[in-house]
């Protein structure tokens, strides 16, 4: 019988352009469909499910060993939102792989294997969804695990803050990160601030984006 589907708007090899693993070559598998709409979201292209077509686990974790990539990370839209996607980091898992997981933050992370790496947004005022955060997924991360802060203006440099001061996560043991806003927050104002307030946090810069630019897909 076929393994399970999910609906996969893209595929790629690349390097990894975010977290700490920036820099890494890393292959990716976005998937289609997400349960927010984010004021700054750079892949607005697999915001509808309709914009994927169905590949069943098999077929995925085909394709991650013909790449001849140890690192893979699934990502969308919100990969939460498919049934399928633990059992695909599962597959991943068992097969050796390094399996990262970028989630909006909205939806339980728990349903994922322990040994995946998750990368949680947390989403600031400007996103428009800083309501939708779902706080207990707070407690449910490791020190392997990182959360991320994507900052477009001083309103979300301090909704950061209190955040990480609020749910103490700069005692938690993993890595935070701030993220300027492409093109919304100049990288070294959000730098100035973070040397200021000496911000518990890492800062990061979108690699792919200064080496092929903000609108190429696939990358």
């Amino acid at each position: 019988m076929d393994s399970a589907s999910l609906i996969v708007n893209e595929k790629f090899l690349s390097i990894q352009g975010e977290s700490t693993h920036a820099g890494r070559l890393c292959y990716f598998i976005r998937l289609a469909g997400c349960n927010l709409s984010c004021a700054y979201c750079d892949t607005l292209y697999a915001q509808d499910a309709a914009s994927g077509q169905p590949e069943t686990v098999a077929s995925l974790l085909a394709a991650v060993r013909d790449s001849g990539c140890r690192l893979v990370e699934i990502t969308g839209g919100e990969p939460l939102t498919s049934a399928a996607c633990p059992e695909l980091c599962e597959a991943l898992i068992y097969d050796g792989f390094e399996v990262l997981v970028e989630t909006n933050g909205s939806l339980d992370v728990s349903v994922l294997p322990e040994k995946v790496i998750k990368i949680v947004d947390c989403k600031t005022p400007s996103s428009g969804e800083a309501g939708k955060m779902l706080a207990e997924n707070y407690t449910r991360l490791s020190e392997r695990d990182e959360i991320k802060f994507v900052i477009a203006d001083r309103n979300d440099y301090e909704y950061s803050l209190e955040v990480i001061n609020r749910y103490q996560l700069d005692q938690w043991g993993g890595t935070l990160i701030f993220s300027a806003a492409w093109a919304a927050l100049d990288p070294q104002t959000l730098v100035e601030w973070m040397v200021a307030d000496r911000a518990p946090a890492r800062l990061q810069l979108q690699m792919h984006k200064y080496i092929w630019g903000s609108e190429k897909k696939g990358v």
